[in-house]
């Protein structure tokens, strides 16, 4: 590769979050210019770290993180920022750019075009004066991809974009991606959205905190890495039955006296250079144990009763209420499904919350709210105070077990959540629902930020759920999973 070529260089970059927290070591790997780039690595091992680094957010213990001159950046964040919810479209556009821009309106016209979330348009988007709170999930995906194209980057940075995303939305990003002809650097826990781009790897190792880095797509690169991990290990078996040969022989010489004493120590030699010969093998990515949601046990009959409800209607962008008949009981499954912006989040929360009219939730049933922001979550509290919080009486040693099974370990138990990753504050979410020992399960897009591989196991314990529970999930692998006994269409 012509030195020419690389656009981004992380020279032996090490970086932490203070002395118990080394995220990267001696980190090196480049990235060409036009380059489609996928990131791998476990919940945790420093995706978005490296997202900050190149971003200048963050600065390494040491290294040089090296940029091409005058190469511009611009990246789509896995969420909006709290402080920026309360903002108007237009200022959280204007935000984007460090000096006022007098010709900012037509800009954000056009780049919400390239979105698909056109301003022009009734029922997809209201005016330049809306509150970015009031978009749904999807709509604020859109906007944050939009905040970043809107200053026409020379490399983009895509933290998590396919999140709350319907189907026609990631449809319309892959494409977008696939012809787009600057430098794209990526994070998902996609697989099948990766792959359609992806033409080069850096994987993230959360054990030697090492970046590797593979060309080919994203299924090639796992096979590759699959590959190299079975030919370790069958390597290091090999290694390991030479070594026990040597050292029975070791100890059958020595017994013997004599001359055969220096041949054992001379067989003893032999096993430690073996040994010494055996390579660490990649240690696969960590996934959470099975678990279990108990449900409350003291439930009867009805648990929820739906009459009526509304959506946005995304022809007229005007609100529309549905009159329907719904009761939910024990070990009854619920989803709702419809586009983005048509109001799963918004009735979602209103039933939460108790404040949904035409609803209503019997009286004494704990509800289990699983928020696709972890809005539910108090960032300033540490993982132990949020999961504390939420037993009724004190068990550490079950809490400790619950937290372990989700791979809460003590390094990150007294951390607060607002400084984990999202896949981890995910966990934590999951952590608080089988300690509360709902009635009734509501969640919302329960696999965004996720490592692919927990959804196998977190789709068997929604499908073994024995209370009421309500889901939106954009991911039909994964409610394929789930059993579901009624379907609720709000575009219907």
């Amino acid at each position: 590769m012509a030195k020419d070529d690389v656009i981004i260089r992380f020279d032996e970059v090490s970086f932490e979050y203070g002395v118990k927290k080394p995220i990267l070591d001696m980190v090196d790997f480049g990235v060409r210019r036009g380059s489609k780039v996928t990131i791998m690595g476990q919940n945790g091992a420093g995706k978005s770290t490296i997202f900050q680094l190149v971003m200048r957010a963050l600065k390494p213990e040491s290294g040089m993180v090296n940029i091409e001159h005058g190469c511009t950046i611009a990246t789509a964040r896995q969420v909006i920022p709290r402080d920026q919810l309360t903002m108007t479209v237009r200022k959280f556009f204007q935000a984007c750019f460090p000096h006022k821009v007098y010709d900012i309106d037509p800009r954000i016209e056009a780049v919400l075009e390239i979105v698909n979330l056109p301003v022009r348009q009734a029922g997809v988007h209201a005016p330049l004066e809306r509150i970015i709170k009031t978009f749904s999930g999807g709509q604020q995906a859109r906007l944050l991809l939009a905040s970043a194209l809107i200053q026409d980057p020379d490399v983009l940075l895509l933290d998590e974009p396919t999140n709350n995303l319907d189907k026609a939305g990631i449809d319309h990003l892959t494409k977008y991606i696939q012809v787009l002809e600057k430098t794209c650097i990526v994070i998902s826990h996609d697989a099948a959205f990766l792959n359609s781009f992806t033409d080069s790897v850096l994987y993230l190792d959360l054990y030697t905190r090492k970046v590797e880095q593979y060309q080919g797509n994203y299924f090639d690169v796992a096979q590759q890495i699959e590959d190299r991990r079975e030919k370790e290990n069958r390597l290091n078996a090999q290694l390991a039955k030479s070594i026990q040969a040597k050292k029975d022989k070791a100890n059958a010489f020595m017994h013997k006296g004599g001359q055969l004493r220096l041949v054992a120590r001379r067989m003893r030699d032999l096993a430690g250079e073996l040994e010494e010969e055996m390579v660490d093998v990649r240690k696969e990515d960590k996934t959470i144990r099975d678990f279990i949601i108990p449900s409350q046990t003291d439930t009867v009959g009805e648990i929820m009763h739906i009459t009526e409800f509304t959506t946005l209607n995304l022809k007229t962008h005007k609100v529309a209420k549905r009159k329907k008949e719904i009761s939910l009981r024990r070990k009854q499954h619920l989803q709702l499904i419809g586009p983005n912006g048509i109001g799963k989040t918004t009735l979602l929360e209103t039933l939460a919350s108790g404040k949904a009219k035409g609803a209503t939730i019997t009286e004494g049933v704990r509800v289990g709210y699983y928020r696709q922001d972890f809005s539910t979550l108090n960032f300033e509290d540490t993982v132990w105070q949020s999961l504390v919080a939420i037993q009724e009486r004190l068990d550490e040693h079950h809490l400790r077990s619950v937290a372990a099974g989700f791979l809460i370990t003590a390094d990150y138990m007294y951390s607060k959540i607002g400084s984990l990753s999202e896949g981890q504050k995910g966990l934590v979410a999951f952590a608080r629902l089988v300690l509360q020992k709902p009635g009734l399960l509501i969640l919302d897009e329960p696999t965004n930020h996720i490592n692919f591989r927990h959804l196998p196991v977190i789709a068997k314990a929604l499908d073994q759920y024995e209370g009421a529970m309500i889901l939106v999930s954009h991911v039909p692998e994964f409610v394929a999973q789930i059993r579901i006994d009624d379907v609720l269409d709000l575009e219907k």
